[in-house]
C-alpha cells in the first residue's frame, strides 16, 4: 500500500514554529526536497530563522548528499505544500481544533498512501484523526527538541492507525536519520517526555523546599548524569555501575532505597513564589546572554557530543 520509504524524495513539512522549522532543516539536511507550509506568507521570516540556525549545526555535522538550502520550497497553499510528497510532517499548534480540521482537510487533499506525522507532544492521534476520512494512515512521530540535532523520534498511532502506517514511518525515519522508537501504547507523554518531566517534578519540589537553586539542578545534571546519559541511558548505566552482577546486584542491593523519600511523586503546587524562585534563577544563569546566543551555544556542544558518540 505504501512506497519503499528509500523512494521518498519530496517531503511536506507544516508550520512555521521552531519544532516546525526544526524538521524543515533536518529533510533538507538529508538530502530531501522540502515543501514548507506556513498559515501566513508573514510567518516566512520566522521559518527562515529557525532553518538557517539549524543549517550551521547540520552543516557540522555532515550534509548528505546533494543536500541544499536551495531545495526549499516554502508556501502558504496547503494544497500546494502537500502536492507530490511522499511524506507530511505535521507540526502545527497543539490546539487540538486547529490539528482535527487540518487532518479532516488533508483526508480529503492527499492521497491516501501518503502516511502523516505528526510532532505533537500532548494530544493522542485517536484525538487528532478524529474527523480525517483516512485515519488509517496517520501516525505520531514525536520529536525531540531541537528535532534537527536530536535524533529521538517517538513513533505510535491511534485507534484507526494500520499498523503498516506504523511500521512505515519507522522504517522512513530511519532512513531519515533519525533514531525511531515504536510506543508499546498510546499513553501521553511517550516515553523520553516522561522521564524528562520526571527530573523536572523532582527539580521543582527541591527549589520549592528550600534544598537546591535552579544553578545547583542544572550543575549536578550537567557534571553527573547528563555526559553518561549520552552514551548509555538509565537501565543501562546501573547495570553496568555494579559491576558482573548487573542489574540483578543493584536492585538486590539498592533495591529497598526506592521506598525512601527522596520523591514526591506528585508534582508540587506551582506558587508565585516558587514561579519566581524559578525565573529569578534562570534570569541569573543567563545573565545578559540573548536567548538566540545561549541557543548557538546549546547547539555547538551538542553537534560535539553527538560527533564524539558517532565516531567514538
Amino acid at each position: 500500500m505504501y512506497r519503499d520509504p528509500s523512494d521518498v524524495n519530496r517531503v511536506a513539512s507544516l508550520g512555521a514554529g521552531p519544532i516546525g522549522g526544526g524538521w524543515t532543516a533536518h529533510f533538507l539536511a538529508r538530502g530531501y526536497d522540502v515543501n514548507a507550509y506556513i498559515h501566513d506568507p508573514a510567518e516566512r521570516d520566522a521559518l527562515m530563522a529557525v532553518v538557517e540556525t539549524g543549517w550551521v549545526s547540520l552543516t557540522g555535522l555532515g550534509l548528505a548528499l546533494g543536500a541544499s538550502m536551495d531545495r526549499l520550497t516554502v508556501t502558504s497553499d496547503l494544497a500546494e505544500a502537500v502536492e507530490g510528497v511522499g511524506f507530511i510532517q505535521e507540526s502545527g499548534p497543539e490546539r487540538l481544533e486547529i490539528k482535527q480540521a487540518l487532518y479532516k482537510r488533508l483526508g480529503e487533499i492527499v492521497p491516501a498512501d501518503v502516511v502523516i506525522g505528526s510532532s505533537t507532544s500532548g494530544l493522542t492521534m485517536t484525538e487528532i484523526a478524529a474527523e480525517c476520512e483516512t485515519p488509517g494512515r496517520c501516525v505520531i512521530g514525536h520529536p525531540f527538541n531541537p528535532p534537527y540535532l536530536l535524533p529521538l523520534v517517538e513513533i505510535i498511532g491511534g485507534k484507526q492507525t494500520d499498523k503498516a502506517a506504523v511500521d512505515w514511518a519507522a522504517a522512513f525515519y530511519e532512513v531519515a536519520g533519525k533514531a525511531p522508537l515504536v510506543m508499546k501504547k498510546e499513553v501521553p507523554g511517550f516515553v523520553a517526555t516522561r522521564l524528562q518531566e520526571a527530573l523536572w517534578r523532582e527539580a521543582l519540589h527541591m527549589v520549592a523546599n528550600g534544598e537546591a537553586t535552579p544553578e545547583d539542578i542544572d550543575i549536578a545534571l550537567k557534571n553527573g548524569p547528563a555526559p553518561r546519559m549520552a552514551v548509555q541511558g538509565q537501565c543501562m548505566a546501573f547495570h553496568v555501575a555494579c559491576g558482573e552482577g548487573g542489574m540483578a546486584t543493584n536492585l538486590d542491593q539498592f533495591g529497598p532505597a526506592l521506598k525512601w523519600p527522596w520523591t514526591r511523586l506528585e508534582a508540587p503546587e506551582l506558587t508565585k513564589e516558587l514561579r519566581d524562585q524559578m525565573v529569578d534563577g534562570c534570569n541569573a544563569m543567563a545573565g545578559d546572554r540573548h536567548f538566540r546566543d545561549m541557543a548557538a551555544e546549546r547547539d555547538r556542544k551538542i553537534v560535539a557530543v553527538l560527533k564524539a558518540v558517532r565516531d567514538g
